[in-house]
Protein backbone atom coordinates (compact mmCIF):
# COMPACT_ATOMS: atom_id res chain seq x y z
CA UNK A 1 0.00 0.00 0.00
CA UNK A 2 1.86 2.99 -1.25
CA UNK A 3 0.80 6.50 0.27
CA UNK A 4 0.31 8.74 3.15
CA UNK A 5 -1.20 5.86 6.11
CA UNK A 6 0.83 2.42 5.53
CA UNK A 7 -0.60 1.00 8.85
CA UNK A 8 -3.88 1.13 10.86
CA UNK A 9 -4.88 0.23 14.28
CA UNK A 10 -8.56 -0.70 14.57
CA UNK A 11 -10.45 -0.49 17.90
CA UNK A 12 -12.79 -2.80 18.73
CA UNK A 13 -13.23 -5.74 16.63
CA UNK A 14 -16.85 -6.32 17.54
CA UNK A 15 -19.77 -6.93 14.62
CA UNK A 16 -18.49 -3.69 12.76
CA UNK A 17 -14.80 -3.37 13.76
CA UNK A 18 -14.03 -6.60 12.74
CA UNK A 19 -15.29 -5.72 9.57
CA UNK A 20 -13.47 -2.49 9.46
CA UNK A 21 -10.20 -4.05 9.97
CA UNK A 22 -10.94 -7.27 7.88
CA UNK A 23 -11.94 -4.24 4.72
CA UNK A 24 -8.70 -2.62 5.47
CA UNK A 25 -6.35 -5.41 5.48
CA UNK A 26 -8.24 -6.81 1.94
CA UNK A 27 -7.08 -3.42 0.52
CA UNK A 28 -3.52 -3.81 0.96
CA UNK A 29 -3.31 -1.54 4.56
CA UNK A 30 -0.97 -3.50 7.44
CA UNK A 31 -3.85 -3.94 10.26
CA UNK A 32 -3.40 -4.58 13.99
CA UNK A 33 -6.80 -5.08 15.52
CA UNK A 34 -7.04 -4.72 19.60
CA UNK A 35 -10.01 -5.53 21.94
CA UNK A 36 -10.73 -6.11 25.13
CA UNK A 37 -10.17 -10.08 24.47
CA UNK A 38 -7.41 -11.29 22.16
CA UNK A 39 -9.21 -12.84 18.90
CA UNK A 40 -8.15 -15.72 16.82
CA UNK A 41 -8.55 -16.79 13.15
CA UNK A 42 -8.61 -13.47 11.44
CA UNK A 43 -6.23 -12.59 8.80
CA UNK A 44 -4.20 -9.69 10.81
CA UNK A 45 -2.30 -9.33 14.07
CA UNK A 46 -4.66 -8.76 17.14
CA UNK A 47 -3.53 -7.74 20.35
CA UNK A 48 -5.59 -7.65 23.63
CA UNK A 49 -6.07 -4.08 25.41
CA UNK A 50 -7.30 -2.50 28.56
CA UNK A 51 -9.72 0.62 26.81
CA UNK A 52 -10.25 2.29 30.49
CA UNK A 53 -6.33 3.29 30.56
CA UNK A 54 -5.68 5.95 28.66
CA UNK A 55 -1.49 5.28 29.35
CA UNK A 56 -1.68 2.00 27.88
CA UNK A 57 -4.27 3.54 24.75
CA UNK A 58 -1.23 5.83 23.78
CA UNK A 59 1.27 3.40 23.78
CA UNK A 60 -0.30 1.37 21.61
CA UNK A 61 -0.77 4.25 19.16
CA UNK A 62 2.59 4.49 18.96
CA UNK A 63 4.10 2.95 15.56
CA UNK A 64 0.75 3.37 13.53
CA UNK A 65 0.32 5.94 10.89
CA UNK A 66 -3.49 5.93 11.94
CA UNK A 67 -6.41 4.49 13.99
CA UNK A 68 -10.11 3.74 13.59
CA UNK A 69 -12.05 3.95 16.81
CA UNK A 70 -15.13 0.85 16.56
CA UNK A 71 -15.56 1.37 20.08
CA UNK A 72 -18.52 2.24 22.08
CA UNK A 73 -18.89 6.20 21.96
CA UNK A 74 -17.63 7.31 25.84
CA UNK A 75 -14.05 5.71 25.14
CA UNK A 76 -13.65 7.87 21.57
CA UNK A 77 -12.75 11.38 23.41
CA UNK A 78 -9.83 9.52 25.12
CA UNK A 79 -8.56 7.80 21.48
CA UNK A 80 -9.13 11.25 19.59
CA UNK A 81 -6.91 12.89 22.23
CA UNK A 82 -4.28 10.47 22.68
CA UNK A 83 -4.00 10.14 18.44
CA UNK A 84 -4.15 13.94 18.25
CA UNK A 85 -1.00 13.88 21.28
CA UNK A 86 1.05 11.21 19.22
CA UNK A 87 0.73 12.93 15.59
CA UNK A 88 -1.37 10.18 13.80
CA UNK A 89 -4.44 10.03 11.81
CA UNK A 90 -7.97 9.48 14.02
CA UNK A 91 -11.19 8.23 12.35
CA UNK A 92 -14.52 7.12 14.72
CA UNK A 93 -18.00 6.20 13.82
CA UNK A 94 -19.47 8.32 16.33
CA UNK A 95 -23.17 10.07 16.92
CA UNK A 96 -22.49 11.51 19.87
CA UNK A 97 -22.86 15.23 19.06
CA UNK A 98 -20.81 16.39 22.19
CA UNK A 99 -17.86 13.64 21.54
CA UNK A 100 -17.43 15.51 17.97
CA UNK A 101 -17.52 19.20 19.28
CA UNK A 102 -15.14 18.10 21.72
CA UNK A 103 -12.87 16.64 18.81
CA UNK A 104 -13.46 19.77 16.62
CA UNK A 105 -11.54 21.53 19.09
CA UNK A 106 -8.20 19.59 18.37
CA UNK A 107 -8.30 20.33 14.71
CA UNK A 108 -6.26 23.32 14.56
CA UNK A 109 -3.39 21.86 16.52
CA UNK A 110 -3.48 18.70 14.95
CA UNK A 111 -0.56 16.93 13.07
CA UNK A 112 -2.93 14.68 11.54
CA UNK A 113 -6.26 14.37 10.83
CA UNK A 114 -9.44 14.43 12.73
CA UNK A 115 -11.94 12.58 11.19
CA UNK A 116 -15.14 11.36 13.41
CA UNK A 117 -18.87 10.54 12.42
CA UNK A 118 -17.21 8.73 9.57
CA UNK A 119 -20.39 5.84 9.62
CA UNK A 120 -23.50 5.62 7.81
CA UNK A 121 -25.36 8.31 9.57
CA UNK A 122 -23.38 10.68 10.65
CA UNK A 123 -20.96 10.04 7.57
CA UNK A 124 -22.12 8.66 4.29
CA UNK A 125 -25.71 10.18 4.60
CA UNK A 126 -23.61 13.91 4.54
CA UNK A 127 -21.45 13.04 1.76
CA UNK A 128 -24.66 12.24 0.01
CA UNK A 129 -26.90 15.34 0.97
CA UNK A 130 -24.04 17.41 -0.21
CA UNK A 131 -23.57 16.10 -3.76
CA UNK A 132 -27.24 16.79 -3.76
CA UNK A 133 -26.77 20.38 -2.81
CA UNK A 134 -24.18 21.43 -5.08
CA UNK A 135 -26.52 20.86 -8.00
CA UNK A 136 -28.71 23.54 -6.78
CA UNK A 137 -27.97 27.60 -7.20
CA UNK A 138 -30.34 28.26 -4.26
CA UNK A 139 -31.53 25.88 -2.04
CA UNK A 140 -34.81 25.44 0.38
CA UNK A 141 -34.08 22.03 2.40
CA UNK A 142 -31.89 18.68 2.68
CA UNK A 143 -34.15 16.42 4.12
CA UNK A 144 -31.56 12.94 5.18
CA UNK A 145 -33.35 9.68 6.15
CA UNK A 146 -31.53 6.82 7.14
CA UNK A 147 -33.23 3.46 8.67
CA UNK A 148 -31.41 -0.08 9.83
CA UNK A 149 -34.25 -2.58 9.91
CA UNK A 150 -35.05 -6.60 9.52
CA UNK A 151 -36.20 -7.31 6.37
CA UNK A 152 -39.08 -9.83 8.02
CA UNK A 153 -39.76 -7.50 10.79
CA UNK A 154 -42.20 -8.95 13.86
CA UNK A 155 -44.30 -7.45 17.00
CA UNK A 156 -45.33 -3.80 17.16
CA UNK A 157 -42.29 -2.64 16.93
CA UNK A 158 -40.84 -4.09 14.01
CA UNK A 159 -37.01 -3.78 14.90
CA UNK A 160 -34.36 -6.32 16.10
CA UNK A 161 -30.94 -4.56 17.48
CA UNK A 162 -28.42 -4.78 14.92
CA UNK A 163 -26.30 -1.60 16.25
CA UNK A 164 -25.10 -0.46 19.39
CA UNK A 165 -28.34 -0.57 22.17
CA UNK A 166 -25.81 2.41 23.78
CA UNK A 167 -26.18 4.14 20.01
CA UNK A 168 -29.59 3.54 19.32
CA UNK A 169 -31.09 4.58 23.37
CA UNK A 170 -28.06 7.69 22.78
CA UNK A 171 -29.82 8.76 19.46
CA UNK A 172 -33.37 8.35 20.51
CA UNK A 173 -32.99 10.46 23.84
CA UNK A 174 -30.75 13.38 22.69
CA UNK A 175 -31.73 16.58 21.27
CA UNK A 176 -31.42 16.83 17.47
CA UNK A 177 -29.76 20.27 15.54
CA UNK A 178 -31.68 21.12 12.87
CA UNK A 179 -31.49 24.21 10.64
CA UNK A 180 -35.26 25.67 10.29
CA UNK A 181 -36.41 28.66 8.31
CA UNK A 182 -32.47 29.39 8.00
CA UNK A 183 -31.85 29.28 12.32
CA UNK A 184 -30.00 26.61 14.05
CA UNK A 185 -32.43 25.18 16.58
CA UNK A 186 -32.79 22.12 18.82
CA UNK A 187 -35.82 20.13 18.68
CA UNK A 188 -37.08 16.86 20.50
CA UNK A 189 -35.99 13.45 19.46
CA UNK A 190 -38.95 10.65 18.45
CA UNK A 191 -41.02 14.17 16.78
CA UNK A 192 -41.72 15.54 13.69
CA UNK A 193 -43.16 12.06 12.31
CA UNK A 194 -44.03 11.79 9.18
CA UNK A 195 -44.47 9.06 6.30
CA UNK A 196 -42.10 7.42 3.93
CA UNK A 197 -42.43 4.75 1.11
CA UNK A 198 -39.31 3.14 -0.51
CA UNK A 199 -39.55 0.77 -3.10
CA UNK A 200 -43.32 0.09 -2.21
CA UNK A 201 -42.16 -0.35 1.32
CA UNK A 202 -44.41 1.69 3.71
CA UNK A 203 -42.46 3.00 6.74
CA UNK A 204 -42.19 5.95 9.44
CA UNK A 205 -39.25 8.71 9.66
CA UNK A 206 -38.31 10.79 13.06
CA UNK A 207 -36.43 13.07 14.35
CA UNK A 208 -33.10 11.03 16.28
CA UNK A 209 -30.21 12.56 17.26
CA UNK A 210 -26.41 13.13 15.78
CA UNK A 211 -27.39 12.21 11.97
CA UNK A 212 -26.18 15.57 11.03
CA UNK A 213 -22.73 15.75 12.13
CA UNK A 214 -21.49 19.18 11.31
CA UNK A 215 -23.86 19.93 8.38
CA UNK A 216 -25.96 22.46 10.49
CA UNK A 217 -22.45 24.53 10.71
CA UNK A 218 -21.75 24.32 7.11
CA UNK A 219 -25.07 24.91 5.92
CA UNK A 220 -26.00 27.62 7.90
CA UNK A 221 -27.19 30.33 5.99
CA UNK A 222 -26.90 28.32 3.07
CA UNK A 223 -30.29 26.18 3.00
CA UNK A 224 -33.68 26.79 4.71
CA UNK A 225 -34.27 23.82 6.68
CA UNK A 226 -32.07 20.85 7.23
CA UNK A 227 -33.16 17.79 9.47
CA UNK A 228 -32.60 14.20 9.71
CA UNK A 229 -34.63 11.44 10.64
CA UNK A 230 -34.54 8.22 10.88
CA UNK A 231 -36.56 5.41 9.57
CA UNK A 232 -38.24 2.35 11.28
CA UNK A 233 -41.95 0.77 10.57
CA UNK A 234 -45.06 2.44 11.55
CA UNK A 235 -45.86 2.42 14.85
CA UNK A 236 -42.51 2.15 16.38
CA UNK A 237 -42.41 6.13 17.02
CA UNK A 238 -45.28 5.92 19.47
CA UNK A 239 -44.30 2.70 21.16
CA UNK A 240 -40.84 3.90 21.67
CA UNK A 241 -41.99 7.03 23.41
CA UNK A 242 -44.47 5.20 25.63
CA UNK A 243 -41.05 3.19 26.74
CA UNK A 244 -38.64 5.88 27.17
CA UNK A 245 -41.36 8.70 28.74
CA UNK A 246 -44.33 7.37 30.05
CA UNK A 247 -42.56 4.34 31.28
CA UNK A 248 -39.63 6.61 33.00
CA UNK A 249 -37.01 4.30 30.97
CA UNK A 250 -34.84 7.27 30.18
CA UNK A 251 -33.91 7.81 33.51
CA UNK A 252 -31.97 4.36 33.36
CA UNK A 253 -30.14 4.56 29.83
CA UNK A 254 -28.28 1.53 30.32
CA UNK A 255 -31.02 -0.70 31.44
CA UNK A 256 -33.34 0.94 28.87
CA UNK A 257 -31.09 -0.89 26.48
CA UNK A 258 -30.19 -4.24 27.78
CA UNK A 259 -34.35 -5.10 28.00
CA UNK A 260 -34.62 -3.11 24.15
CA UNK A 261 -31.81 -6.18 23.24
CA UNK A 262 -33.09 -9.01 25.36
CA UNK A 263 -36.63 -8.17 23.50
CA UNK A 264 -35.16 -7.44 19.91
CA UNK A 265 -32.28 -9.40 19.48
CA UNK A 266 -29.84 -9.46 16.40
CA UNK A 267 -30.99 -10.72 12.76
CA UNK A 268 -28.70 -11.67 10.07
CA UNK A 269 -31.47 -10.67 7.10
CA UNK A 270 -31.80 -6.81 7.32
CA UNK A 271 -32.22 -4.01 5.37
CA UNK A 272 -30.41 -0.58 5.26
CA UNK A 273 -32.89 2.37 3.67
CA UNK A 274 -31.54 5.66 2.52
CA UNK A 275 -33.45 8.24 1.21
CA UNK A 276 -31.91 11.66 1.03
CA UNK A 277 -33.88 14.32 -0.51
CA UNK A 278 -32.75 18.29 -1.84
CA UNK A 279 -35.52 20.82 -2.57
CA UNK A 280 -34.34 24.11 -4.30
CA UNK A 281 -33.94 26.39 -7.56
CA UNK A 282 -32.12 25.30 -10.61
CA UNK A 283 -31.91 28.20 -13.43
CA UNK A 284 -34.96 29.69 -11.82
CA UNK A 285 -36.79 26.58 -11.64
CA UNK A 286 -37.90 24.95 -8.42
CA UNK A 287 -37.18 21.15 -8.63
CA UNK A 288 -36.26 18.39 -6.47
CA UNK A 289 -33.53 15.70 -6.71
CA UNK A 290 -33.40 11.94 -4.81
CA UNK A 291 -31.01 9.67 -3.60
CA UNK A 292 -33.14 6.46 -2.19
CA UNK A 293 -31.52 2.78 -2.12
CA UNK A 294 -32.24 -0.16 -0.08
CA UNK A 295 -29.03 -1.70 0.81
CA UNK A 296 -29.03 -5.82 1.68
CA UNK A 297 -26.52 -8.03 3.41
CA UNK A 298 -23.11 -8.81 1.34
CA UNK A 299 -20.37 -11.41 1.27
CA UNK A 300 -16.95 -9.77 1.68
CA UNK A 301 -13.78 -12.10 2.46
CA UNK A 302 -15.41 -15.16 2.23
CA UNK A 303 -18.27 -14.14 4.74
CA UNK A 304 -21.52 -12.59 4.65
CA UNK A 305 -22.43 -9.21 7.03
CA UNK A 306 -25.35 -7.52 7.78
CA UNK A 307 -25.92 -4.41 5.80
CA UNK A 308 -25.67 -2.14 8.19
CA UNK A 309 -22.16 -3.48 9.06
CA UNK A 310 -21.06 -3.37 5.51
CA UNK A 311 -22.28 -0.32 4.87
CA UNK A 312 -20.92 1.42 8.04
CA UNK A 313 -17.44 -0.30 7.96
CA UNK A 314 -17.22 0.58 4.02
CA UNK A 315 -18.05 4.58 4.75
CA UNK A 316 -14.88 4.34 7.24
CA UNK A 317 -12.75 2.35 5.21
CA UNK A 318 -13.03 4.31 2.01
CA UNK A 319 -12.67 8.06 3.88
CA UNK A 320 -8.97 6.10 5.52
CA UNK A 321 -8.26 5.45 1.85
CA UNK A 322 -9.04 8.91 0.59
CA UNK A 323 -6.39 10.57 3.55
CA UNK A 324 -4.23 7.92 2.33
CA UNK A 325 -4.15 8.36 -1.46
CA UNK A 326 -3.81 12.60 -1.00
CA UNK A 327 -7.91 13.25 -2.25
CA UNK A 328 -8.80 14.37 1.16
CA UNK A 329 -6.74 17.06 3.79
CA UNK A 330 -3.99 15.22 5.70
CA UNK A 331 -3.85 17.60 8.98
CA UNK A 332 -7.08 18.91 10.93
CA UNK A 333 -10.58 18.67 11.71
CA UNK A 334 -12.17 16.93 8.04
CA UNK A 335 -16.42 17.08 7.92
CA UNK A 336 -18.18 14.79 6.23
CA UNK A 337 -20.16 16.89 3.65
CA UNK A 338 -16.60 18.04 2.26
CA UNK A 339 -15.85 14.73 1.40
CA UNK A 340 -16.88 14.49 -2.63
CA UNK A 341 -18.90 11.69 -3.04
CA UNK A 342 -18.23 10.73 -6.95
CA UNK A 343 -14.48 10.12 -5.25
CA UNK A 344 -15.78 8.05 -2.45
CA UNK A 345 -17.46 6.12 -4.84
CA UNK A 346 -14.27 5.30 -6.96
CA UNK A 347 -12.20 4.23 -3.46
CA UNK A 348 -12.46 0.09 -3.16
CA UNK A 349 -14.36 0.54 -0.09
CA UNK A 350 -16.94 2.94 -1.22
CA UNK A 351 -17.79 1.20 -4.56
CA UNK A 352 -19.40 -1.63 -2.26
CA UNK A 353 -22.41 1.29 -2.01
CA UNK A 354 -22.73 0.34 -5.90
CA UNK A 355 -23.08 -3.00 -5.72
CA UNK A 356 -25.00 -3.52 -1.87
CA UNK A 357 -28.49 -2.31 -3.48
CA UNK A 358 -30.15 -5.19 -4.86
CA UNK A 359 -32.11 -7.43 -2.91
CA UNK A 360 -29.81 -11.02 -3.09
CA UNK A 361 -31.70 -13.92 -4.57
CA UNK A 362 -31.80 -17.18 -3.94
CA UNK A 363 -33.01 -20.15 -5.32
Amino acid sequence: MNGRIQSVLVLGLGKVGCLVATLLHETGFKVMGVDHHEEAALPFRTERLDFSQPGEMKGKLKGFDAVVSCLPYHFNLGVATASHDVGIHYFDLTEDVRTTKAIIRMGDTAKGVLAPQCGLAPGFIAIVGAALAEKFDRVRSIKLRVGALPQNPTGLLGYAFNWSPEGVVNEYLNDCEVIEDGEIKWVSPLEWLETIVIHGVQLEAFTTSGGLGTMCETFKGRVENLDYKTIRYPGHAKLMNFFFHELLMRQDRKKAGEILVHAKPPVAEDVVYIHASVEGWKRGALSRDEFVRAYYPLEIAGRRWRAISWTTAASVCAVVEMVSNGSLPDKGFLKQERIPLQAFLKTVNGSLYLRGGERPFFA
